[in-house]
């Protein structure tokens, strides 16, 4: 693969991964908020929840796509450790994002939902995600030998 290209995918992998991991950064204050936030104003806090879950998540197919192009043409192999661990955990997050943002959010069109549980939930969530996020990171960047 020329060298300009390749640089230019490792770019878009680089880009594609600060684009799925810092817009949660910016949802951890917004989770204090919305102890306060009234009807309308919950709505346009959780919409942005939904905006920020559906961004992270084309990015990540961006991410995936990217590294599946950068393996193919650079000089790791699918057996290499770091990389088994990275996709590990990115399965283990892919099961973890669909499972804890969305359902969350929908409680809190329902009656009688504990909105005090779900922000907490959220929070959590949010934490967890992030954790997930900068450990496949830390594998792609430092590219540890395990084994």
């Amino acid at each position: 693969m020329d060298y300009l290209v390749y640089r230019t995918i490792i770019y878009i992998h680089a880009l594609s991964a600060i684009v799925s991991i810092g817009p949660f950064f910016i949802l951890l204050p917004l989770v204090k908020k919305l102890h306060a936030a009234q009807d309308t104003e919950l709505d346009a806090y959780l919409g942005t929840f939904r905006f920020t879950v559906r961004l992270t998540k084309h990015a990540g197919h961006v991410l995936v796509f990217s590294g599946i192009v950068l393996v193919f043409s650079g000089p790791w192999t699918w057996s290499t450790p770091w990389l088994l661990m990275t996709l590990f955990i990115m399965f283990c997050s892919l099961f973890f994002l669909a499972r804890a943002f969305s359902p969350t959010l929908r409680k809190f069109k329902e009656e009688g939902h504990n909105k005090d549980e779900l922000i907490a939930k959220l929070k959590r969530t949010i934490w967890i995600y992030i954790a997930l996020l900068l450990a496949m990171l830390w594998f792609m960047v430092v590219k540890p030998t395990l084994w």
